[in-house]
């Protein structure tokens, strides 16, 4: 068995792994890095040459995960594609959407590269998935397989159709067991109940480690976290305010909804508060209610589209009509980019000391979220636009901390569980992969513990 890491190992980028099992050439995962755009945000696929490729199986629906997809089917027409039903569902949506964007921000100038795909072969695409359920085996044996190659997912919570995936298979005659649990949450989320894993030992875990440098999320409770921002929302709304929760489009935003129900069935926000959503989130919480029966939850008989839902203004005379009494905006994108409805809207309230930002998701460092978050926190100005320059922030910006990602503890007891002989830590920054590597060798010094470099190829 081998290992070569093709996405970005330093940091959380481009997820994309390429493994050989007994004879069978498989790619777990095809993203592309949010922080780069064209060409250079793809995994460099050139390393693929002369590898044997016969299946490409996508964990979810992230950008990160699945963004390359089209790409990639392109340099290996023949690989059969394996998702769950939800994923490929939400692939359908996102991925023409994601061509209609690079086309858009090239022929707008705000990227100067050109699209990777267009919107004719992500449609295409969605053609050849093939679709598979939890906790059911299926064929991953390739051309030169030396015998049957089974693959079988796992919920995994991270999102909805979100999974880990155990592979199983004879190599040199003996039976070995790998398993990648991609992006996964032992934590119940909102809508996801946790994440479910397969018995051990295994011989190899392909392990996640986003929050391994991150020593608050250890001790940072949801149910705190939920309480803190019901409370936060009723002061501001209270007060005659408006809310923004800036989110992501595929999971933060359903579960925010989710949330924001709840309050209101409590009586901590009133029943009557406007709720403003907008853009491809409303497709996806209509896919989140789709599948509601026939993937894990929580409660099956909540529907994302049971919360009433007003859509974002466009014209500035809505817009103004809509703050000027309380109301709550669900909007995209989670970490304040320019030209989304999110972006839009901080713009219009950040110097209001009525309205309320409230982040509840990652802002990576340097992003206009960030950005924001830093001018608060210190009491600086916020430049939004350069040609306006720098605006005071009087509107109360908080964060709420909120993951569909497991903090370093809980995945130390996702190797506890699983009981791998080798750990190969992915999906991290440095740092993360650090302490992850000196704990586990620490709680289990028989393990074998690697930190991959990007274009390394690993023995496993």
């Amino acid at each position: 068995m081998k290992y070569l890491s093709l996405g970005d190992t330093d940091d959380i980028a481009a997820s994309c792994h390429y493994l050989t099992f007994g004879g069978t050439g498989l790619i777990l995962d095809a993203g592309m890095d949010p922080d780069q755009d064209g060409y250079a945000a793809l995994p460099p696929f050139e390393l693929l040459k002369d590898r044997p490729v016969d299946h490409i199986v996508v964990t979810h629906a992230h950008h990160d995960h699945l963004g390359a997809l089209p790409v990639l089917s392109r340099e290996v027409p023949h690989a059969q594609i394996h998702m769950s039903r939800p994923t490929a569902m939400l692939a359908e949506m996102l991925l023409p959407s994601s061509a209609r964007l690079q086309k858009r921000r090239n022929r707008e100038g705000s990227s100067s590269a050109a699209p990777v795909f267009d919107v004719e072969t992500a449609e295409a695409l969605s053609y050849v998935y093939d679709t598979h359920v939890l906790d059911a085996p299926f064929s991953l044996a390739g051309r030169k397989a030396e015998g049957p190659l089974a693959g079988t997912f796992y919920h995994a919570s991270h999102v909805l159709g979100a999974v880990g995936l155990m592979v199983e298979g004879y190599e040199n005659g003996q039976r070995r067991r790998l398993f990648y649990t991609s992006d996964t949450s032992l934590q119940p989320q909102t809508i996801l109940p946790e994440a479910d894993y397969p018995d051990g030992p295994v011989d190899v875990l392909l392990l996640e480690s986003t929050l391994g440098a991150d020593e608050d999320a250890e001790t940072t409770s949801r149910k705190a976290e939920e309480k803190r921002l019901g409370q936060a929302m009723a002061d501001v709304l209270n007060g005659g305010g408006a809310v923004l929760l800036p989110v992501f489009a595929l999971g933060r935003s359903q579960d925010m909804l989710a949330l924001i129900d709840r309050f209101k069935r409590r009586g901590l926000i009133d029943a009557d508060v406007p709720v403003y959503t907008a853009g491809s989130m409303r497709g996806v919480s209509e896919i989140y209610d789709k599948t509601r029966e026939s993937t894990p939850r929580l409660d099956a008989d909540f529907e994302v589209y049971g919360v009433d839902q007003e859509r974002y203004p466009r014209s500035q005379k809505r817009k103004t009509e809509a703050l000027a009494k309380p109301g709550i905006f669900v909007l995209t994108s989670g970490m304040l980019f320019e030209r989304t409805p999110s972006f839009d809207l901080a713009r219009q309230i950040v110097s209001d000391e009525r309205h309320g930002i409230f982040f509840v998701g990652y802002s990576k460092e340097g992003s206009p979220g960030d950005r924001l978050q830093i001018a608060a926190a210190a009491g600086e100005k916020m430049t939004f636009d350069p040609d306006e320059g720098p605006v005071t922030v009087n509107a109360r910006v908080e964060r709420f901390r909120f993951s569909g990602h497991s903090h370093r503890r809980d995945l130390i007891e996702v190797v506890d569980r699983i009981k791998p002989r080798t750990v190969v830590l992915v999906h991290g920054e440095t740092a993360a992969k650090t302490w992850m590597k000196e704990n586990i060798e620490f709680f289990h010094p028989d393990v074998r513990v690697i930190i991959p470099e990007q274009g390394q190829e690993i023995e496993l």
